[in-house]
């Protein structure tokens, strides 16, 4: 087989190991766009394979498994998510009174691996009103920047709301033994809300840090 002919089979090969990127892109550009349609969604699905193919990126070990149903529940709860939070922060924008109390919240998530680790930060950053602003994989903690950190609830409600993000991407893709391993088998109760409580940010951070 010629140079010329194996470079298109390279290329399938490579587009279909970075399956996940290529969803992920094109859910952020119709997202972006505020509008599902088949029209964006084609148009992020051949913006995701230009950037894929221009930019590749390493292969990310990930044995999991796609559940229709978690992840639709996942999708739809992101939704609606997003819609609430958008009003929430248009509100505070333009009504009178204090400025929002900000704080930098640590967050331990259950498993650190890069493809979940990753989908919960993007997830996080892209709901108005948070924003993830360190992640450090070697510990699997992650750091939001929360706008209002008082109408949140305090540090321990955004810790609880991470931590059950984190357990609809985990339910939605990742595999038994993950599942297992992070005390989420199912039919099992989220059991991770300790730990993160125990996070302890690093130094140099504001007082408003949490």
């Amino acid at each position: 087989m010629s140079p010329q002919s194996r470079r298109p089979a390279h290329l399938l090969r490579r587009l279909g190991s970075q399956w996940h990127a290529l969803v992920l892109l094109t859910a952020v550009w119709v997202l972006l766009w505020g509008d599902l349609s088949w029209a964006n969604v084609i148009a992020g699905a051949v913006i995701a394979v230009a950037v894929v193919t221009m930019f590749p990126l390493p292969n990310v070990d990930m044995h999991g498994t796609v559940r229709p149903w978690r992840t639709v529940v996942l999708v739809a709860r992101f939704v609606s998510d997003l819609f609430v939070a958008s009003f929430e922060v248009a509100w505070k924008a333009v009504r009178p009174g204090p400025t929002p109390h900000g704080a930098i919240v640590a967050v331990r998530l259950r498993n650190p691996e890069d493809a979940y680790l990753t989908i919960t930060a993007v997830m996080s950053s892209l709901v108005p009103g948070s924003l993830v602003v360190e992640a450090r994989r070697s510990t699997g903690v992650v750091y939001l920047h929360v706008l209002d950190i008082d109408a949140s609830g305090g540090p321990e409600a955004v810790r609880r709301d991470t931590l059950a993000l984190e357990e609809r991407v985990l339910r939605a893709f990742a595999s038994d033994a993950v599942l297992a391993r992070c005390g989420l088998a199912p039919g099992d109760a989220a059991a991770a809300l300790e730990a993160a409580s125990d996070v302890v940010p690093p130094s140099g951070r504001g007082k408003g840090d949490a």
